[in-house]
């Protein structure tokens, strides 16, 4: 079971061979963000708070393409 934490290997898409940390995971649709992989550029819009512009950023990525490498627990008994 892939959880937060767990390195992962992505098995197709444009990051297809690479591997990451799983940041976060959307158990209703399947789906989980992995750090450094399937960047999108987003437009901001302009804010008091902060400024706008195109910002790179992760997208989720389903996990029928994710594969795990080494799990959380593992990394803590090591």
């Amino acid at each position: 079971m892939i959880k937060k934490g767990a390195k992962v290997k992505i098995l197709t898409g444009k990051d297809k061979k690479k591997d990451g940390e799983v940041m976060e995971i959307d158990r209703k649709q399947n789906r989980a963000k992995v750090k450094g992989i399937n960047i999108v550029k987003k437009h901001v819009k302009t804010t008091k708070e902060k400024k706008g512009g195109i910002v790179s950023k992760e997208n989720f990525i389903h996990l029928s393409n994710l594969s795990i490498i080494e799990s959380k627990k593992e990394t803590a008994k090591k």
